[in-house]
């Protein structure tokens, strides 16, 4: 019982915290740490991460939203992208990342990829062609 209530003080008191450095500070196995915060309902939630958007984006992104609508003939002819970036400092992984948690928090992390040195590896669609992957 005092084993549970361990496990438990610590998420509330770091949510962030992996099952495995859990399992290690208080000397239990990592089955028993998950066991115990599905039993008390916790689950871990990752955070999504979104573009750091500064004042000016807003206005920018809704001004070429409108030109979009009232130019749909152009949809076809625009490159969608999707991309990972790899930076000197590694790759960003939030997969690892977890928020434990009774409720999804839908929390966010914020990233600052327009303001360092970056590379992309990304593909491509226009219209029903597939392009990439390109680095």
């Amino acid at each position: 019982m005092e084993e549970q209530e361990n496990i438990l003080d610590m998420v509330q008191r770091s949510p962030t915290t992996s099952t495995r450095r859990r399992s290690a500070r208080i000397g239990v196995s990592r089955t028993r740490v998950w066991r115990t915060l599905h039993e008390d309902g916790l689950y871990p939630f990752h955070p999504e991460p979104v573009q750091n958007l500064h004042p000016v984006d807003s206005a920018m992104r809704l001004e070429f939203c409108h030109w979009l609508h009232t130019n749909r003939q152009l949809l076809p002819l625009i490159l969608f992208t999707d991309e990972a970036t790899f930076t000197r400092n590694a790759i960003n992984n939030t997969r690892n990342s977890h928020r434990w948690s009774h409720e999804n928090p839908h929390g966010t992390v914020e990233t600052n990829f327009q303001r360092r040195f970056s590379i992309n590896v990304w593909c491509g669609m226009i219209d029903d062609m597939l392009i990439g992957p390109l680095f």
